[in-house]
Parts: C-alpha cells; structure tokens; sequence
C-alpha cells in the first residue's frame, strides 16, 4: 500500500489520539508528530517525544509515544509510521528511538522492522507517584507490564 507522511500538530495528533486510541489518552509534550494519508485520507498519527523513563532520556534518544491507526486499518500503516518515525529522528541526529507494547500485542511491527524487545517494565500502581509530575494522569494502562522495544544506529567498527 501507498502511504504519504504529513506533518502534524499535537493538537491534530492528540484528538486523533482522543478519537480513535483503544487505551491511550493523548500526551501533553512532543519532539514531532506524523499522520498517515491513504488515498486522500488521513488513517493514522504517530506522535514522538522525550523518553518517559527518566534514566534513559538524553539529547539523542526519543520515544514513540502513540502510535493510533483507525479501524479497520489500511496493512502496513503501523510498519510505515514506526519505520518513518526511526528515518525522521535519525534526519534529526537521533542515535536511539524506543516504543513500549504491551503483551497482549504481538510485536509483529517491531520485528519485522528490526526492533529489538530489551526489557518488561513492572506494572505501576496507582498511587505510586507515576501522577506526580506535570500533564500524567492516571491510566488503566500503566498497572499493566509492557515490553521496550528498541531500535539504535549500528556502530561501525572501531574508529
């Protein structure tokens, strides 16, 4: 299938997000986001920012926040917004993108892309300070252990 890449908006990536998301909200912060046109229609958002996890964040490393397709989604639209997500951030100097999925979800994306699985998060409970900081609220998804998946550019030898 044929996609386009548009830039996007928060506002536009967020009330997608709002609208068609089976479990997530919409994010408060962002580095970019990018929709998904398919035959004059707008099918898909990905919205990429700063790490979540504090220890992991720096200047060359960015984190698939949300990734929303509409249901019924076109084949290939999760593999084009991920794969362009990666093209885009290394464009910007990026070094490293991560995503978390949760187990439920087959991960078939991400391998396909070459994606590595690196690490199970343990499950948050409510109350545990997760809604301490600034735009997170509490979301059913965050008790739930999820899987980081990781995509970095390969080094080269030593120079």
């Amino acid at each position: 299938m044929n996609f386009n890449v548009v830039p996007l908006s928060l506002k536009e990536a967020n009330d997608f997000v709002t609208e068609h998301h089976r479990h997530n909200k919409k994010v408060a912060f962002h580095k970019f986001s990018i929709g998904a046109i398919y035959e004059d229609e707008l099918v898909g958002v990905a919205i990429v920012g700063r790490t979540v996890a504090r220890a992991l964040d720096d200047q060359f490393v960015a984190e698939v926040l949300r990734v929303c397709i509409k249901d019924p989604a076109p084949k290939n639209a999760c593999s084009f917004l991920y794969g362009r997500c990666w093209r885009i951030w290394q464009a910007m100097g990026g070094k490293k993108i991560l995503t978390y999925t949760l187990p439920t979800e087959s991960g078939s994306t991400m391998k396909a892309l070459g994606w590595k699985n690196v690490h199970t998060t343990t499950p948050r409970k409510k109350g545990s300070g997760w809604e301490n900081r600034e735009g997170r609220s509490w979301q059913p998804v965050i008790g739930k252990p999820k899987f980081r998946w990781e995509q970095e550019i390969k080094k080269k030898g030593n120079v």
